[in-house]
């Protein structure tokens, strides 16, 4: 399988793994909406969990870009970027086959700390506060690490809500206390 073929075979599983979960999705149903046969993919990924990592990954990179992007785009200050996250959760959520976030689903599913897709997961999350966190930082709170942690609480809390409600309404009260939050910690 060329290189492309193997990035649009993972970009391809992720569509299905997001829209259908991580086991009640199989090998077959990957094969059959890709239009990879089975030997092939174990070709260039030696089991399924493989192939879920590599998904993952592209994830977290897509996420992750358009994430800091769009927060670039609506705010020039690390302060605005912090305020701006539950619009830009909002469009997110607003997204037409919004699901929810594929991490949680990951780490739902393969439950042990010390499984590789759950550990990839928790990384994810882990880099996104790092993120608010170094934010928080240049705007001068005065425990950065703090106001990250309470940050990813509330976008997680949105986050879930918004998929189980199918309504991007979480996001606005998300903001409104992830503002009240900010005032508090950036004096």
């Amino acid at each position: 399988m060329r290189p492309n073929k193997r990035a649009e075979l993972i970009r391809k599983s992720l569509e299905l793994f997001y829209r259908n979960g991580f086991h009640a999705t199989g090998m077959d149903l990957v094969a059959a909406e890709t239009g990879v046969s089975k030997t092939s993919i174990y070709k260039h990924f030696r089991s399924k969990e493989e192939l879920i990592l590599a998904v993952l990954q592209l994830r977290d990179e897509d996420f992750r870009n358009w994430l800091y992007r769009r927060l670039e785009e609506l705010a020039d200050t690390p302060r605005g970027q912090l305020e701006a996250l539950f619009d830009v959760l909002e469009e997110w959520f607003g997204q037409p086959g919004f699901q929810g976030c594929m991490f949680i689903k990951a780490s739902a599913e393969y439950q042990s700390g010390k499984d590789p897709i759950n550990m990839q997961s928790a990384e994810h999350k882990r880099l996104l506060q790092e993120h608010f966190a170094a934010l928080a930082a240049k705007a001068g709170a005065a425990d950065p690490a703090a106001l990250a942690r309470q940050l990813m609480i509330l976008k997680e809390g949105a986050i879930v809500l918004a998929a189980m409600s199918h309504s991007a309404a979480p996001a606005k009260d998300g903001r409104q206390a992830a503002l009240a939050l900010i005032k508090q910690a950036v004096r």
